[in-house]
């Protein structure tokens, strides 16, 4: 069988939507599918139109989508559209798989009114809120309605739709969308990559300027909704109970400067070290010099709506999790169980809670385990990647496998998840 993706962007770019399509990529290529992907019109990467990245084919679509809005967008559809029809004939896929945001959607299904073949459509978030959460967006907005129209076409018009996670897929159900039309591909882990931890190195330690005693982490992006500064902020009141704790911020992004700012101005300024990005086959290093990964997302519709997938690296990895008790991390750890939440927009209750974590190290290896195993038996790319064959199968009317991972209809096995340390 083969597989077109419809992306926004790709490898070589870093972030967390490439990364995720890598390991639906090299999963599937791995159970024998022939898999390529196609990106839009931002794609601002140099390189050619047909171009090999991590042994994977990516094509592009060129052009300029300049313009009045709406206009603009409406010709960047079209020159995807077109190059996905170029490529689609010449190649000859079985399914377009198209990724979120809209535009690639309709990309997607327009090309597959026109090729005669069926797509899939994938959300990863709903970009109007996501652009909220960014400071980019406001909710309610002429643009926010507007977006959330064209989603809503989307999802209409394609011949399946998978969310990340349940929230997303209950605000669809709540649309009007047929609960059987949409399935979960829940964010999962290559284990080849992430599943053996890295040991400590106190080489780096040093040279990044970690000195003794308990670190308390984040790797990822800086955007706002993330609860960054809440963190910071919490930091001076951690050590008045535990003196010689440090937090340790590995990314960046939009916030970096301001991040940055606000930790100069800290009075625990000096147990505070940023590192900048790091390159991504490098990031079990630093997990491996962090005790407890914070992952203080502060709530709103997007981070109630919408799971994050690094908690799911840091409990790969071995490392202890604590988060902020909205939607999207509910969906991941058990309280107490698989790691610890804590209040989210609240320094004084993180600080509250790490300490009382770090006070409680003699429960971590039971945590530990009870994390990994979670990972290895639920969100294993390996594993999570064979939900969409069962749809590809439905979808060309072949026979299919029976298999639980090939289930995507299925809700998500809850009591598996109680007993194993998962989402409730």
């Amino acid at each position: 069988m083969r597989v077109l993706h419809v992306l926004d962007h790709s490898l070589p770019l870093h972030s967390g939507y490439a990364f995720r399509t890598r390991a639906i990529m090299r999963a599937q290529a791995a159970d024998g599918l022939e898999v390529r992907g196609i990106t839009g019109l931002r794609h601002e990467a140099d390189g050619p139109d047909d171009e090999m990245c991590e042994r994977l084919r990516f094509h592009r679509s060129r052009g300029r989508a300049g313009g009045l809005p709406l206009l603009s967008e409406w010709h960047e559809v079209s020159a995807h559209r077109d190059a996905i029809v170029r490529l689609a004939r010449d190649w000859r896929p079985d399914v377009l798989h198209a990724h979120s945001p809209a535009l690639s959607g309709l990309a997607a299904v327009r090309a597959g009114r026109q090729l005669g073949i069926p797509v899939v459509y994938e959300i990863r978030a709903f970009w109007e809120d996501a652009a909220v959460g960014n400071g980019t967006g406001s909710e309610g907005s002429a643009k926010y309605r507007l977006t959330r129209a064209l989603e809503n076409a989307v999802v209409k018009r394609a011949d399946a739709v998978f969310t990340i996670c349940e929230g997303l897929r209950d605000d669809l159900v709540a649309r009007g969308f047929a609960p059987d039309k949409v399935g979960i591909s829940p964010n999962a882990v290559d284990l080849d990559q992430f599943g053996t931890p890295a040991p400590r190195d106190p080489a780096l330690a040093e040279r990044i300027g970690l000195r003794d005693g308990p670190v308390i982490g984040f790797i990822g992006s800086f955007y706002p909704y993330e609860g960054l500064d809440d963190l910071i902020a919490a930091l001076p009141m951690l050590r008045q109970s535990h003196p010689d704790a440090q937090l340790l911020l590995v990314g960046g992004g939009q916030d970096d400067a301001a991040l940055r700012a606000q930790a100069d101005a800290s009075p625990a300024r000096d147990a505070i070290v940023f590192t900048g990005r790091v390159p991504h086959d490098e990031v079990a290093h630093y997990y491996a010099l962090i005790d407890v990964l914070a992952f203080p997302r502060k709530k709103s519709r997007l981070t109630d709506l919408v799971t994050p997938l690094k908690p799911l690296e840091a409990m790969a990895q071995g490392r202890i999790v604590a988060a902020s008790e909205v939607g999207g991390h509910r969906e991941l750890i058990v309280d107490g169980e698989t790691g610890v939440l804590f209040p989210a927009d609240d320094p004084a209750g993180i600080a509250q809670s790490l300490s009382q974590m770090l006070d409680h190290r003699h429960a971590w290896p039971a945590m530990r385990e009870r994390a990994q195993a979670f990972i290895v038996n639920e969100r294993d790319w390996q594993i999570n990647s064979r939900r969409y064959q069962a749809v590809y199968h439905r979808l060309l009317g072949r026979p299919t496998d029976r298999s639980p991972e090939s289930a995507a209809w299925m809700p998500l096995n809850k009591g598996v998840h109680a007993r194993q340390g998962g989402p409730r």
